[in-house]
């Protein structure tokens, strides 16, 4: 009886993980697209403006082609669960492969768009094998409060101060024509605990058991992030 129960549940165990291999994830851009179109009826013409100077600007310093990208060896740094432990990120990828996103905070409406996203396709991802991980700059008590908020059952963490997302050579400085938004309207000082204004890219990487970037995903344009379809993909490739 023993034997059979064990069968039983090592064959739900494989059901279960077909299902999730074979599941499609949602798709992400019509959702974005979507929220952009929102945007543009109800923000000032101006301040849609300003905004798109940033992202030009932003793009016009290369940072796109100066980060890291495919083929290239992932960078270690430390980073902070919401309890403010310390998490070494060479010790997630050397468990097996990562799919690791970079959001800006929990007060961008299209990183939690991203988020809630995520967290609908984080099945299929781990069903190929991956660890999904969130990372952003904010403090690791806003962490906290971005995974209550949206019920995140992957790993977010918190990069202080930009660390991995530097290594990563991803993270830019506030363009001058949107740095009052950012500073004095959203508050980002108080996120990320320092007055740098920095911001990452919202990249997305998939990197595998020896520490090499198999998938990248890399856009000054904040309204634009990776399709979980396409990083499912390239998880298939491993």
């Amino acid at each position: 009886m023993k034997c059979l129960a064990q069968k039983l549940l090592i064959v739900t165990c494989l059901f279960a993980a077909a299902n999730a291999f074979g599941e499609e994830p949602p798709l992400l851009k019509p959702e974005l697209e979507k929220m952009s179109q929102g945007a543009a009826d109800r923000v000032p013409p101006e301040m849609l403006r300003m905004f798109a100077q940033g992202i030009a600007e932003v793009r016009d310093t290369g940072i796109e082609g100066k980060a890291a990208n495919v083929g290239d060896p992932a960078p270690d740094a430390t980073l902070y669960d919401s309890e403010g432990d310390k998490v070494e990120f060479s010790s997630l990828w050397a468990e097996g492969p990562v799919v690791l996103t970079f959001y800006r905070g929990g007060w961008c409406p299209y990183c939690n768009l991203q988020l809630q996203n995520l967290q609908k396709s984080v099945a299929a991802l781990e069903g190929a094998g991956a660890r999904v991980v969130a990372v952003a700059p904010e403090l690791p008590e806003k962490v906290g409060e971005t995974v209550a908020k949206h019920d995140l059952s992957f790993l977010v963490l918190s990069d202080k101060h930009n660390a991995l997302a530097k290594k990563l050579g991803i993270v830019f400085k506030l363009p001058d024509v949107i740095l009052p938004v950012y500073r004095d309207r959203l508050k980002l000082a108080e996120y990320n605990g320092d007055q740098a204004f920095e911001l990452p890219l919202a990249a997305t990487y998939v990197i595998d058991a020896d520490g090499v970037i198999r998938y990248a995903f890399l856009d000054a344009d904040y309204a634009k992030r990776a399709e979980p379809r396409d990083v499912l993909a390239a998880l298939k490739k491993l």
